[in-house]
């Protein structure tokens, strides 16, 4: 029994450690894609990541690294170039000792808006999976 507790205790801090430290990586990611700040966007990524944007002229299915820094280089000169103001909302975290998923909503302003649900995946710290889900109706909850 007491090795089962001890266990117990091990795993939930475990879970516990877990969660905010991707919530602040999820964090500062979204920051970079407001900033367009590609070098810290592709940064996140492990190398097979893979991307899924959905909907708008950027839609489609993005496998590694150097594909997903080609589609955050087109977002990024959309806008000229230039940082987007943002309004994220609430992160949301599902965590456990295999990894992390977060999301969130977003509006991002600019030369052409942009309304999007976010769904980050990460494993070992690492951005392995992201939905990228243009949502033109989204409310974003603070």
């Amino acid at each position: 029994m007491k090795r089962a507790l001890v266990l117990l205790c091990c795993m939930a801090s475990t879970l516990a450690l877990a969660g905010p430290v991707d919530e602040k990586k999820a964090e500062a990611h979204l920051k970079a894609v407001a900033a367009g700040d590609v070098a810290t966007l592709v940064a996140d990524y492990a190398e097979d990541a893979q991307m899924d944007w959905v909907g708008g002229p950027l839609d489609g299915r993005y496998q590694g690294k150097a594909a997903i820094a080609e589609v955050w280089k087109k977002f990024v000169a959309a806008n000229d170039g230039q940082p987007r103001p943002a309004r994220v909302g609430k992160l949301t975290a599902l965590t456990n000792p295999k990894g992390a998923s977060l999301e969130a909503k977003a509006e991002y302003g600019g030369k052409t808006p942009v309304k999007a649900w976010h769904v980050l995946v990460y494993r070992d710290g690492m951005l392995t999976t992201e939905i990228w889900q243009i949502a033109p109706a989204l409310k974003v909850d603070d």
